[in-house]
């Protein structure tokens, strides 16, 4: 396989700066991240704002996504660029838990949006641990969530990055995907978790068995390690070797060190000239996603 690499960037999450100083909090501070970013060879940017991932009414504010947003698409307008979501927002509905990342579709900003199609507790860590910070409870996407995620994405005409924490996420996805109910534009992302306790372990085997799954759908697909390092253990090499992208960045990392957004990136970076492949460009990402520019 010799086409470009999709390399996404996800510059900030939930990690705090206690855990590493270099993360990207503020909307400037996002904007200049994803700009060096997207200038180096990223194709895809995903961040999160300052309000908490866990939270009691499920609502995210659309304004530090505009700030942060515009200095890029100013630059890069054929950027990707994708929101978060609330977890842990039990009993509220949908429509208001997504509103945010429907008005950033509705303004045709980005060219992604964000489905979840599923539900999973989120938070333990290998220790037997769960952080304060975590939900009490599972984060809940219903079916009709789902469905109603998917429309909307469809209606307004953004391409769905669709999150697989666990394998049923994936098989709700391509049930619908079945049945026509997924939009053009779709990148499943494969979420694997290492120090977290949810979802398959970044292995070999876990991978051939979400891709048994996944290839006779044809669509895209992206790796990533949540709480661990996608490049360090290997995982990135064997889904390039597979015909998949790749997502780094302070997000997902943990490991021993501290370091930048920019050093990630520049790690699978090295690892595709080491294979003899070459980044996506944004608008290749574009061509092989099917997500069209405004």
């Amino acid at each position: 396989m010799d086409s470009p690499v999709i390399l996404e960037l996800a510059v900030n999450g939930a990690t705090p700066r206690e855990r590493n100083p270099h993360v990207p909090r503020s909307p400037a501070e996002i904007a200049d991240v994803a700009c060096a970013g997207i200038e180096a060879g990223a194709a895809i940017v995903h961040n999160h704002n300052d309000e908490p991932m866990f939270t009691s009414d499920g609502v995210h504010a659309v304004e530090p996504y505009l700030q942060a947003w515009a200095p890029v698409l100013e630059r890069f307008p054929d950027a990707l660029l994708y929101p978060t979501m609330a977890a842990g927002a039990r009993g509220i509905p949908v429509q208001r838990r997504w509103a945010h990342v429907e008005e950033l579709a509705r303004r045709g900003l980005g060219g992604l949006s964000l489905v979840d199609p599923g539900s999973v507790n989120v938070g333990l860590t290998a220790d037997g641990h769960t952080p304060a910070a975590a939900a009490a409870g599972p984060y809940q996407n219903s079916i009709d969530d789902t469905e109603y995620m998917f429309a909307r994405s469809a209606e307004l005409g953004a391409g769905p990055s669709i999150s697989i924490f666990e394998p049923g996420f994936l098989r709700t996805a391509l049930t619908l995907l079945r049945h026509g109910r997924v939009p053009p534009g779709a990148i499943v992302k494969l979420y694997f978790a290492d120090d977290l306790q949810f979802g398959l372990p970044p292995t070999q085997a876990a991978l051939d068995a979400y891709l048994e799954l996944l290839e006779p759908s044809g669509l895209p697909w992206s790796v990533a390690v949540l709480g661990g390092d996608v490049v360090g253990c290997g995982l990135a090499e064997r889904a390039i070797r597979r015909g998949g992208h790749v997502r780094v960045g302070l997000e997902d990392y943990a490991g021993p060190s501290t370091p930048s957004n920019a050093q990630l990136l520049d790690g699978a970076l090295r690892l595709l000239d080491q294979l003899g492949r070459v980044p996506a460009t944004p608008a290749q990402a574009r061509a092989t996603l099917g997500v069209t520019v405004p």
